[in-house]
């Protein structure tokens, strides 16, 4: 079974403040970036402790500075961009019960007032600055 989950920093992230000064210099209206690491992993375990298996792999996750959060559905949440690498292919993880796993940046936009952003700010904030399209592609929900 495919699940999702967003790795994103609790400590300040500076991409993604210079990510949000960038797109504001470029007329693109959105208030808030947050960015994280999204994984979609084949899972053949449990799912009441896939995130806990997922957070003893060091490799992806330090309790120090990332939070977790698991993804209802595999595909991008409102005001969200994932960024993949046109060449990317699934990776073999060491988790248990997880065969392999595919990873993408996800950017998540938020308008004035902590709603996420329209999908119209979102694709010109991918078109501007966000997504290379000679060696990226964008999905956007």
């Amino acid at each position: 079974m495919k699940r999702t989950v967003a790795i994103a920093l609790k400590i300040p992230d500076n991409e993604a403040y210079t990510a949000l000064t960038a797109l504001r210099r470029l007329g693109v209206d959105v208030a808030r970036l947050e960015r994280a690491e999204i994984w979609q992993f084949e899972d053949s375990g449990s799912h009441e402790d896939f995130a806990r298996r997922v957070e003893r792999n060091e490799t992806l996750f330090n309790p120090n500075k990332h939070v977790l959060a698991v993804l209802d559905a595999g595909v991008p949440r409102p005001g969200e961009a994932w960024i993949e690498q046109l060449d990317a292919k699934e990776v073999p993880v060491r988790i248990a019960g997880i065969s392999c796993g595919r990873r993408r940046v996800g950017w998540r936009l938020f308008a004035r007032g902590h709603a996420p952003a329209d999908r119209g700010t979102v694709e010109a904030a991918v078109d501007a600055l966000l997504c290379n399209p000679a060696i990226e592609r964008a999905i956007i929900a």
